[in-house]
C-alpha cells in the first residue's frame, strides 16, 4: 500500500470517474469499492500508473477547483494530444496546458521538455518559450521548441 494516496471528492460519480480515468491511462485498474448504507458506492479505489486514488461520493458540499491539479508528463506530442483529447471529453480547455475534465478535476498535460525550455541556458529563448506557452491552450512541443530556438 502506498504511504500517501489521493482522495478525490465526487458528488455520486466516483465509480464513473474511476472507470473514465482507468480507461485513459495504461497500467491502471479499479480496486475495492466500499458500499454505503444505501447500497451505492461510498468509495472506489483505483490506481493510475502506480499512483493510488480513492474516489469518495461525498455529495455536493465540496467541488474541485484549480488549486489542485494532476500533472501528466508526456514524452511526445502524440502523448500530449492523446491525454488532452481523452481527458477533455465533456470537459473544458483552459490555458497553458491546463484543462478541467467532465468531473471538474483540473489536469496539466505537460511535455517533459518544458523544464529545459523554460529554464534553459538561453534566457531569451526561455522567455520566448514562456511567451509562446502563455498563448496556448494545449501545448505544442514543436512550437515551443521553435520559440526557444528563435525560429
Amino acid at each position: 500500500m502506498q504511504k500517501i494516496s489521493t482522495c478525490l471528492w465526487f458528488d455520486g460519480q466516483a465509480a464513473e470517474a474511476a472507470e473514465f480515468y482507468t480507461s485513459i491511462f495504461d497500467n491502471s485498474s479499479i480496486g475495492e469499492t466500499v458500499l454505503g448504507p444505501d447500497g451505492n458506492a461510498l468509495t472506489v479505489g483505483f490506481e493510475i500508473e502506480g499512483r493510488q486514488f480513492v474516489g469518495l461520493n461525498g455529495g455536493p458540499i465540496f467541488t474541485f477547483n484549480e488549486a489542485v491539479s494532476l500533472v501528466v508528463n508526456c514524452d511526445s506530442q502524440a502523448e500530449v494530444d492523446r491525454y488532452w483529447e481523452a481527458l477533455l471529453v465533456g470537459g473544458q480547455e483552459s490555458q497553458c496546458g491546463w484543462l478541467k475534465d467532465k468531473f471538474g478535476l483540473s489536469w496539466q498535460i505537460v511535455p517533459t521538455s518544458m523544464p529545459a525550455l523554460l529554464n534553459g541556458p538561453d534566457r531569451e529563448g526561455s522567455q520566448r518559450a514562456l511567451e509562446a506557452m502563455m498563448k496556448m491552450r494545449k501545448l505544442d512541443m514543436d512550437v515551443l521548441q521553435k520559440a526557444y530556438d528563435g525560429v
